[in-house]
């Protein structure tokens, strides 16, 4: 008996409707199963933190969260400070801010174990005792790195990653993971899987991205020290969004073993590990126990550069014989003592524009104002220009990360059923080659950086990948050759600021440019809160208008609206592997700061 064709076609049809529909039902039970885990999370850290405080009832949480790490981490060490009295204060301020922002991913019950363990420590590191929490994509052992894709969870680490290793030889505690955005190609923080985190300064705002959660949780007073990862921009922005710091070292002075990319394998642009905290000799402090003999001996591909104490003349307060006594002057590379040790002012390269992203009006007065504060200190501040950073952005950035027409990128999201804010390079990927030739020359009379986004985003050959690669050291050699020419010694950049408005990241991908410039010559950036967004800064808004006045321009005019008591930022930059110089130039535009307002 012959099936007709319709009947044939039409049961294939509701064959493959079926399939999917089981398949899409499999995915959201892992999904609803992860949030479920993640509701245990923040039963089990109420109930840790509730239990503590029943059996210890004088404790006094809120002087103990009120300590910066450098103060901490010294009455931790020395027995002043009980550990468990430390340990569950964070616990029970990072759940409140967990539930406020929905920030937190996963408790690391474990922590509780290692809290007892600490205890019999008989050498202390540097952060003895200082529970600290870590990025989504970084592994510990025992527990999911999603990344924000579902095909991820319930594949646990087998190890941990080395930094997280180096911090618990040096007695930190990790002790939750934090959210991130889907595939980390985002400076937004939501995926289908746990949702979008909010800015705890203005819950209507992102926390920034891709390292947001780390941002939020910090930002709140949740967490004292976050770890996390940045490639374009990902430990900047939160910590400028949120008002705290973050540096980003060069790309390998810290281990990237164990920690899981957005883009596997793409060179062009340089990922880094690095810190995120309340103030920048928290960041040192950071930077000094992770820099020790540890990181090298787990990881031989980092250099034995170990944290420079006469480049960051500022953290005196933990002592050089502190120092010495825990390995952090052992195996050392030379270096110029003479320039590390100086405490003459600097000579200070500066821009309030890359004539790419145009600046909010806040944002060009919170480098204007660090200007004036560090030339009255007695700092020498030189105009640096900027030039072809549109050619950077697509040429090295786009096309870098993408070399592959983006064919790896769209791998990442076979199965999932979100494409997690990243759409428009996904469409991108996966359009033919001519449909993008098409478009790209259709578009460039009308919109030139959507025709360049889609010229970027082509497949390339080997031959092409490897001159991208020459052009891009080439251009870093250049860049380098006129820091030099002006005898400079750090760079005052401006920051992308305020926070944008949740979803808003997801539909301007083009304003990284102030970041993304540092990780495509792969130079130390940090960032340092100075300023607050003012009714003046609000009122000029209404004139913003962009360098190309296009779609992107007036969307992100919108984006910044609203925003009057935000934080704003500025960058600290330095020349590669100069990552205490740079630290050095970011406490001084923070204590400047600082003596000019109270709101840090």
């Amino acid at each position: 008996m012959r099936v007709p064709l319709p009947a044939l076609l039409g049961g294939s049809a509701l064959l493959l409707l079926l399939l999917r529909w089981r398949r899409r039902r499999a995915l959201w039970r892992k999904v609803a199963e992860a949030q479920e885990r993640q509701e245990l999370s923040l039963v089990r850290m109420e109930a840790a933190a509730r239990r503590f405080r029943e059996q210890n009832p004088s404790v006094k949480a809120a002087s103990i969260l009120s300590l910066p790490l450098p103060e901490l981490s010294r009455k931790l060490r020395d027995g002043s400070l009980p550990l468990d009295h430390v340990f569950y204060a964070y616990v029970g301020k990072a759940l409140q801010i967990g539930i406020e922002t929905n920030c937190i991913t996963e408790f690391l019950q474990e922590s509780e174990t290692q809290l007892r363990r600490a205890k019999l420590m008989e050498k202390q590191g540097l952060l003895y005792g200082v529970p600290v929490s870590i990025k989504d994509s970084i592994d510990c052992q025992g527990h999911d790195s999603t990344l924000g894709f579902i095909k991820n969870l319930n594949k646990p680490a087998a190890e941990d990653s080395v930094v997280v290793q180096v911090l618990k030889r040096q007695g930190a505690i990790p002790f939750v993971k934090t959210n991130v955005p889907q595939s980390l190609i985002s400076y937004d923080c939501k995926n289908l899987i746990f949702g979008q985190t909010r800015n705890p300064l203005m819950f209507t705002r992102t926390p920034g991205g891709s390292s947001g959660g780390e941002g939020a949780l910090v930002g709140g007073g949740g967490s004292i020290l976050g770890i996390g990862t940045d490639v374009g921009g990902s430990l900047r922005f939160p910590a400028a969004f949120c008002g705290i710091c973050a540096i980003k070292p060069t790309g390998k002075r810290l281990s990237k073993r164990g920690v899981m990319a957005g883009v596997v394998g793409q060179k062009a642009v340089a990922a880094a590990v690095g810190p995120l905290a309340k103030d920048v000799e928290s960041l040192a402090l950071c930077l000094r126990a992770l820099l020790s003999e540890d990181m090298f001996s787990l990881d031989s591909t980092v250099p034995p550069l170990p944290f420079n104490e006469e480049v960051q003349s500022l953290q005196r307060s933990l002592g050089r014989a502190a120092l010495f006594s825990h390995g952090q002057h052992s195996a050392t590379l030379p270096f110029n003592e003479e320039v590390y040790s100086s405490t003459k002012p600097l000579r200070i390269g500066y821009y309030e524009t890359d004539f790419f992203t145009m600046p909010s009006p806040a944002m060009r007065r919170a480098v204007r104002e660090t200007k004036q504060l560090l030339e009255e200190a007695g700092h020498t501040l030189v105009p640096f220009e900027l030039t072809n950073v549109e050619y950077m952005m697509f040429n090295y950035c786009v096309r870098g990360m993408f070399s592959d027409g983006g064919r790896s990128f769209v791998r990442k999201f076979k199965g999932e059923m979100e494409k997690g804010g990243t759409e428009l390079f996904f469409w991108l990927a996966k359009a033919p080659h001519w449909l993008k030739t098409l478009l790209s020359w259709i578009s460039k009379p009308f919109v030139p950086r959507f025709s360049s986004i889609i010229r970027s985003m082509k497949e390339n050959t080997v031959d092409e990948v490897w001159s991208l690669h020459w052009e891009i050291e080439d251009f870093c050699h250049q860049f380098i050759a006129q820091w030099k020419q002006l005898n400079l010694d750090v760079m005052l950049c401006p920051m992308l600021g305020p926070a944008l408005g949740i979803g808003y990241p997801a539909k301007l991908s083009v304003a990284v440019s102030y970041t993304m410039l540092y990780n495509a010559l792969d130079f130390p950036a940090g960032v340092v809160p100075v300023t607050l967004v003012t009714d003046e800064d609000e009122e000029q808004l209404k004139g913003y208008k962009g360098y190309y006045q296009d779609w992107w321009d007036r969307t992100l005019a919108k984006a910044f609206r609203g925003s009057v008591g935000m934080p704003v930022a500025v960058q600290c930059v330095a020349l590669p592997w100069q990552e205490e110089l740079c630290l050095r130039f970011m406490k001084e535009v923070e204590t400047l700061t600082l003596k000019k307002n109270s709101f840090l």
